[in-house]
Order: structure tokens, then C-alpha cells, then sequence
């Protein structure tokens, strides 16, 4: 799936170095306390969760805090650059199997 858009090194990194800050955040300490991941609601130990850009960097999403959220790792791993509605679609397709 190509962009329509071309998402620049420069903003990839910038928004990249953006998500390690927030990570060392206390704000960030305080989302992944409760060791729920964002999409599925498994329950996994904090240290265990992975900051998922909701929007995803490539797709033009930035490191805030309303665009990022603690996802476990396979969560995260199968979302890839899915936007909320793809992945939406992608849970409900499992669903109907």
C-alpha cells in the first residue's frame, strides 16, 4: 500500500526522537501502570508495553500524546502502519471467522 504522500527522513526522525521522550516521560510511567494494551485490553506487565502511534508516522502521524498509546507487542507488531480504521477492519475480519 503506497502513500498518496511522501512522509520525509527528517519528520520520520523528528517524530521518532519525539516518541523516545515521551517514553521517558512520567506521563508515559502513568498510561502503562495499569499493564493494559490500548487495542486488545490484555493484561501484561507494564515494562512489556509498546508505544503505538495510533496514526503511524508513516502515514503522516506525529509523537503526542493523543496519537500515542500502550499497545502489547503483538498488538503492535500486527498493526503495523494500519490506520484506526484499517486495523478496524482487520480486527473485524478475524471476528467473522
Amino acid at each position: 500500500m503506497e502513500p498518496w504522500f511522501e512522509i520525509s527522513e527528517e519528520h520520520l526522525q523528528r517524530e521518532r526522537h519525539k516518541a523516545r521522550e515521551l517514553r521517558r516521560a512520567q506521563w508515559w510511567r502513568n498510561r502503562i501502570a495499569s499493564g493494559l494494551c490500548h487495542y486488545c485490553g490484555q493484561q501484561v506487565k507494564p515494562s512489556e508495553l509498546t508505544l503505538d502511534h495510533v496514526v503511524p508516522l508513516v502515514r503522516g502521524g506525529c509523537s503526542t500524546r493523543g496519537n500515542c498509546v500502550p499497545a502489547c507487542k503483538d498488538c503492535n507488531s500486527r498493526k503495523k502502519d494500519l490506520l484506526p480504521i484499517e486495523w478496524q477492519a482487520y480486527l473485524d475480519n478475524l471476528a467473522c471467522r
